[in-house]
């Protein structure tokens, strides 16, 4: 059974220590600079949410690459970058429209969410349950829209 990170923007406190333990998980330091999830802070509306690759299945970013240094794990379904294969052309930073794939100048390779190999030590690090690993059929197309047809009160 594959699994995905489901996001609940909802419980997000901006805390950062989901990018705080992926920057830890794949490059050795704590630097949200570094990390492959990333929380948007809506400044004016006092929330945030967390976002990182969606492990899509139309996969743009692997349809893109030139020298196919993008599959598809089959342990956790997740679109792997091999680092060793990539050459750092980015063009699949421009296929995906989600801006979930970035450049690493320290290793002139792109970086993209992996899953942490099917332990995602965001979700792991999520204080307060915005970031979970569950069921990939939980976090479907019906629950995203039942969230997007609610509506957001205006304060």
């Amino acid at each position: 059974m594959l699994k995905a990170l489901q996001l609940e923007p909802e419980k997000c406190t901006g805390c950062l220590q989901c990018e705080m333990a992926c920057s830890y998980e794949n490059e050795g330091v704590f630097n949200p600079s570094k990390s492959r999830i990333k929380v948007f802070n809506f400044h004016d509306e006092g929330r945030f949410a967390p976002y990182t690759c969606s492990q899509c299945s139309e996969a743009w970013c692997l349809h893109a690459c030139p020298v196919e240094a993008i599959v598809i794990n089959p342990m956790t379904g997740a679109k792997d970058v091999l680092e060793d294969v990539c050459v750092g052309c980015k063009v699949c930073t421009i296929a995906c429209p989600f801006g979930t794939v970035n450049y690493n100048a320290d290793s002139g390779k792109v970086i993209k969410c992996d899953l942490c190999g099917g332990d995602p030590a965001c979700a792991t690090a999520c204080p307060t349950g915005a970031i979970t690993y569950v069921d990939a059929e939980h976090t479907g197309l019906a629950r995203m829209k039942a969230h997007a047809s609610q509506t957001i009160p205006k304060n």
